[in-house]
């Protein structure tokens, strides 16, 4: 990250230039000095959420003014046209799909998933759990999922160019992840309007109502458990979510076109 930044304040001609910050800067080795003395080149200084830009601003104070949050963007047709294509799930299982999608890694939270999934399956849930995505954990997750004996429950399906047939196919996604900028696959979750369980992570509620769009909880093992529990038990309440996504759905076009007019007229 310091080198691109770097690179571009240095090496790259232009008339302007921007920094785009999409993570949560308190829970990676960011460099406060570096920072002070380079973003300050930058004309504009974009990040990702409100969250992260105020974390950002109580580090690097002198920004300030020059910072504003720009989202990340994703288009709601394309998504809904790519969930009609691929294959999604070939399991046949007539139980409950819960689905996650991310790098396999600590800071996505799958560990944490797997274990949310054995006490459900003791309890006697009918239920799967899939995984979309690889990453340096792999290996760590699989004895994880031996070890609590989920071999055919948490499924881990590794990485699609196309994850949309999935989502669109589950009945819940979750999203544990330990931190985010502004989490794009909850994003994309909301964009085919599932029932959504999600940390509260950077982002989080500025994505979501809670208890009115999906569900927020904090990243611990039990919290994520009832939630999910939650939604698996309320099939009412996943309707609410689901309806009341579709509600936003139209907002989301909106928003979009004012983060472009942010930057063209910029």
């Amino acid at each position: 990250m310091d080198f691109i930044s770097y690179f571009v304040i240095h090496k790259i001609k232009a008339k302007k230039k921007i920094q785009w910050i999409h993570f949560d800067i308190t829970k990676i080795g960011f460099d406060v000095n570096f920072a002070t003395k380079l973003y300050k080149k930058f004309d504009k200084i974009f990040v990702v959420s409100n969250e992260a830009k105020n974390k950002l601003i109580e580090l690097v104070p002198t920004i300030k003014k020059k910072s504003e949050v720009f989202l990340n963007l994703v288009s709601p047709k394309v998504i809904q046209d790519q969930s009609k294509e691929g294959k999604g799930f070939i399991d046949n299982f007539e139980g409950v799909r819960i689905l996650t999608v991310g790098r396999l890694t600590t800071e996505k939270g799958q560990d944490l998933a797997i274990r949310v999934l054995a006490r459900l399956v003791k309890e006697g849930y009918k239920v799967k759990w899939y995984c979309l995505g690889e990453g340096s954990s792999r290996s760590k997750y699989e004895k994880l999922i031996n070890e609590y004996n989920l071999q055919d429950k948490f499924i881990l399906l590794g990485s699609d160019p196309n994850p949309y047939p999935y989502m669109d196919q589950c009945d819940i996604y979750v999203q544990p992840s330990r931190y985010e900028g502004y989490c794009i696959t909850t994003l994309e979750a909301r964009s085919l309007k599932k029932p959504i369980v999600a940390t509260n992570v950077n982002g989080a509620n500025e994505q979501i109502r809670n208890e009115e769009t999906g569900l927020i909880v904090n990243i611990d093992e039990s919290e994520l458990y009832e939630g999910v529990k939650k939604l698996i038990k309320n099939k009412k309440l996943c309707n609410i979510f689901t309806n009341n996504l579709d509600k936003e759905r139209i907002n989301s076009t909106i928003e979009l076109e004012k983060l472009f007019e942010i930057v063209k007229n910029y």
